[in-house]
């Protein structure tokens, strides 16, 4: 994470938390941020009219990150959640670079901070789209915490079509998955990383194929803890109680969002704005 320690002195708790992401994946952050830290405002931008970013070049997703931030920007956020391991994976240095010295958290570094502590046999597994896995980004941020782990990965793109999609426990998912998943499992991974904000939407389809012995950690909620964490020793957590629905913002098809957000979050949305990126 990037901070500019001076820049935080002109923070404030009552500025929002905002949030990005390629499409609806992002919605799992928004879930846990909202369990974890109700009093937050929070603002969300889902890139849908260019969904996915797992399948763009490396060149064009920092592109895509440096725009999303500077949209972001414009809301005075006091922090920003970097909710795609795309992004979080090949182009976190661009939205810091961005960020104008305001605390920017990726989901890639928590979620294997949290992979590295629950692992019992030393085995993990990742699972995520094609660019995040060819970025060997998790194994590096993995053994740069314990240099004894063994990392296993393996790129699962239908997985975000298939969430998209609302196939959340549908027997073509289940097919698909198991097919992904038996080479990791055959390694005997003890722990599997959900390298990609789609996938908690598919977590409880993923632990029946799995089964109970392999742990899954879900990347939403670990970026939820490290934003509490955070916000926390810098006095920065809004402690004014409110029950304001999350502002989102889409870049291509508000209905369509608005239905996948009221699924996934089980609240209604009053509106859902369009934005040009």
């Amino acid at each position: 994470m990037s901070v500019d320690l001076q820049n935080l002195a002109v923070l404030k708790p009552e500025q929002p938390i905002c949030i990005f992401d390629s499409g609806i994946g992002g919605l799992t952050v928004v879930r846990k941020l909202r369990e974890l830290l109700p009093n937050e405002e929070l603002i969300y931008f889902g890139d849908t009219a260019r969904v996915p970013y797992g399948t763009k070049s490396q060149l064009t997703v920092r592109r895509y990150a440096a725009e999303d931030t500077r949209l972001l920007l414009k809301y005075q956020p006091k922090m920003i959640i970097v909710a795609c391991n795309t992004v979080s994976a090949t182009a976190l240095d661009v939205v810091e670079h961005e960020s104008q010295g305001k605390p920017v958290l990726g989901v890639l570094k928590a979620g294997s901070a949290l992979a590295a502590k629950e692992t019992r046999c030393g085995h993990i597994g990742v699972i995520g789209t094609n660019a995040t896995i060819a970025s060997n980004a998790y194994s590096l941020e993995i053994y740069t915490i314990d240099p004894s782990l063994e990392v296993y990965s393996k790129a699962c793109p239908l997985f975000v079509p298939l969430a998209e999609e609302g196939y959340i426990n549908h027997e073509a998912s289940k097919l698909i998955a198991q097919d992904y998943l038996l080479e990791l499992m055959a390694h005997n991974i003890d722990t599997l990383v959900l390298g990609c904000t789609h996938y908690p939407i598919l977590k409880a389809m993923l632990s029946e194929v799995v089964g109970e012995s392999i742990k899954i950690i879900d990347s939403a909620e670990a970026v939820a803890m490290e934003v509490q964490r955070v916000l926390s020793e810098q006095s920065l957590l809004c402690q004014e109680v409110h029950n304001f629905p999350p502002k989102v913002l889409v870049s291509d098809l508000p209905q369509k969002f608005r239905t996948k957000f009221e699924l996934f979050l089980g609240i209604e949305l009053p509106e859902v704005e369009l934005v040009e990126v």
